[in-house]
Formats: C-alpha cells, structure tokens, sequence
C-alpha cells in the first residue's frame, strides 16, 4: 500500500503536465460577443415634473459596438400606474436610430406639470423589444422611470421633519426674539395622516422639549396641534414673579398653529401659564425654519 501512495502523486503529476502542454499546443479559439443594445444608466430612473416649464427627461440607449451602418432600435412604454401618453407625458420617438459609426443614440419623455400638482406618482416602464442589425441586450433591456410632482403636502416624510432649524424667531406679547436654533429631535407616526414631533430649545432658555402633532389629513390645510403640557421649565424666565414654579404650554384659543413639509417651516402659536396658578394673557408665536 505504502509503494502504490509513493507511485501515485507521480502519474497525477505525468498527466497534469501532458494536459498543459496540450492547451499550449492547441490555444483556445477566440470567441467575439454578439453586438447587443441596452438602456444606458441605471435599472430605476427618476425623474421630477417640478415645474410647468420642467426639461424632459432624456432616456439613452447603446450597443456594445459600433459599426459603419445605421441601426434601428424600438422601445415599448407602458405604465403599472396608469399613465397614459398625452395625459401625464408625451415620447419624443419609440423609435430610435443609433448613427452609423457611434453608439448610442437618445429620446426623451416629457413629464406634463399639470399631471403632477395633487401627489400622483407615476412609473413608467421602458423596454427594448427590437432593434435593427443589433440584439435586444441582456444586460439591461428594461428601466423603470418614476415620475412625480413638486412636493406634494398631503405626501409626507415624516423623518424629513427631524434636524436643525438656525432661523427660528419667536414674538411674545409684541416682544420679538431671534433669529436661533429650534430643533425637531424625533418625528413618531400617530396615523396614516397624522405624526408627533419633538421640539426642543423652545424660547432659547433651556427649556425642555415641548410635543406639538402634525395633521395632513387635509392638505390643503395642514394643521399643528399643541397639546396642554406642563414641565417645560422654570416661570422665572418669563417673569421673575414666579422664578422656581414650573411652566405650563398650551395652544392659544382661536388661533391657528400650521405647518409646510415642502417648505420645512413651522409657525406655532401658543398660549404660556404657570402649572397650576394661570395663563398669560399675551400671545407667544414661534416660526420655525430651516
């Protein structure tokens, strides 16, 4: 058994060295691709109907060679959402041609604005389906291209919210402070129209943070809603009278505390008491923004 192990490793190695010598004999043969056209960039594509003068959309398509002979490709659009040519865009062509002697060629979608201003969201789906004296690529023959409108209030992110606002400013009974820097430290959804946010650094005097709830359910007309909340900070700040008694934050009756997702603002109009003695009389208003 021992002299069969010993014999062994030396025909493995016999055998290794004629298979090299044959590939060096016989090189292997050179195969050259077939030409094929994709869409260029990437699989999903975006693009925002922002404005009514808003540029179209340049979509490129490309082969893997070029050639002395002009070449036809057609594209298929269709839509999972819906939209629909002449409604929510307008094609340049389905039907391009990359010049002989390059390769790539291009067309564009032109979004329509008016489509667009209610939060529609769009996805249009582009597919290579022929082409002349070229194949439909496997690399990337089909793109998707999201289309939507300018931001839309009613079409919220709410962890957008959260950050740094440095141009706050705040009046209080006709006494105007700022500008500083207000901060929304968490945003919580409370409904599929509705979320909580945390402000903090309200009046600039290390106060602690105060709850205020966002309402979308009308976009038209979004509303902050201030719930009556108490451990804010020392009465002091406000008035020297009642330095060491807690402070009180409610919204101020008849007025309206709103907001802008698309504009990143908040104006909030409250009502300050001192917790368990009354409120202030004055209006204190608070106009966050970015």
């Amino acid at each position: 058994m021992k002299q069969i192990m010993k014999i062994l490793p030396g025909i493995l190695l016999l055998g290794l060295v004629t298979m090299l010598s044959c590939n060096k004999e016989n090189p292997y043969e050179t195969v050259i691709p077939d030409s094929q056209v994709n869409f260029v960039g990437a699989v999903n594509q975006t693009y925002i109907v922002g404005t009514p003068t808003v540029a179209a959309y340049t979509v490129t398509v490309g082969s893997t060679d070029v050639i002395s002979e002009d070449r036809v490709v057609n594209v298929n659009i269709s839509s999972p959402t819906g939209a629909a040519s002449g409604a929510q865009y307008t094609a340049s062509a389905t039907s391009v041609t990359i010049p002989a002697g390059q390769a790539t060629a291009t067309f564009t979608i032109q979004g329509i604005y008016t489509a667009y201003t209610a939060g529609r969201k769009d996805t249009l789906v582009l597919d290579i389906v022929t082409s002349d004296k070229v194949k439909t690529g496997t690399i990337r023959p089909q793109v998707k291209l999201y289309m939507r409108g300018p931001c839309f209030e009613g079409d919220i992110v709410l962890s957008e919210m959260r950050g740094s606002y440095p141009n706050t400013v705040e009046d209080l009974g006709g006494s105007g402070y700022g500008p500083y820097t207000t901060t929304i430290s968490t945003a919580t959804s409370t409904g599929p129209t509705s979320g909580s946010v945390t402000i903090t650094n309200i009046f600039d005097f290390g106060w602690n943070p105060i709850t205020v709830n966002l309402d979308w359910s009308n976009p038209a007309a979004v509303v902050v809603n201030i719930p009556t909340q108490s451990g804010i900070g020392d009465a002091g700040t406000i008035s020297a009278t009642y330095a060491g008694q807690d402070i009180s934050v409610r919204a101020f009756a008849g007025q309206t505390s709103t907001y802008s997702y698309c504009q990143k603002t908040l104006a909030l109009k409250m009502q300050l008491g001192v917790t368990g003695l009354g409120w202030f009389g004055a209006l204190y208003q608070v106009n966050m923004a970015r």
